[in-house]
């Protein structure tokens, strides 16, 4: 059995936007995601290549954090993260502020529901979307 993709975002998900580190429980939340989903990096810091993106990542993460990153994996896109997703496959996307058009996108092909938004201004976020997460593995 494939693994659902997992698309993902790197500030407002990853890191937070204001005063820049790391999100609360981000190893928890990386464990979970590299052990149960075929991850890829959907982010303006990385765009067909990871090494810059490790690079600005790890001045907020530990190694830990930072080996469990370097698991994800690199796409390529030009001006839409929407580009990038393989929408003939299961995949969900995590992103803080994804673009209308990368929304409509979305909507044209009846994928919305496949988009989660994360705000790290909620307590606990990750550790949220992880359970969201686990539920959608039952389903997808």
């Amino acid at each position: 059995m494939c693994k659902i993709k997992l698309y993902l975002d790197v500030d407002g998900v990853i890191l937070t936007k204001r005063n820049t580190r790391a999100a609360d429980n981000l190893y928890d939340f990386l464990s979970f995601i590299v052990g149960n989903f075929d991850c890829y990096w959907l982010t303006t810091h990385c765009k067909g290549d990871n090494r810059g993106l490790l690079n600005y990542i790890s001045k907020f993460v530990d190694s830990d954090v930072l080996d469990l990153l370097s698991k994800v994996k690199v796409t390529d896109w030009m001006t839409l993260k929407t580009e990038a997703i393989d929408c003939n496959s299961s995949f969900l996307w995590l992103d803080d502020a994804p673009l209308l058009h990368e929304i409509e996108y979305l909507k044209r092909k009846s994928l919305l529901e496949r988009l989660y938004i994360v705000n790290l201004n909620r307590n606990n976020e990750l550790l949220n979307i992880i359970n969201l997460l686990k539920t959608e593995l039952t389903i997808l």
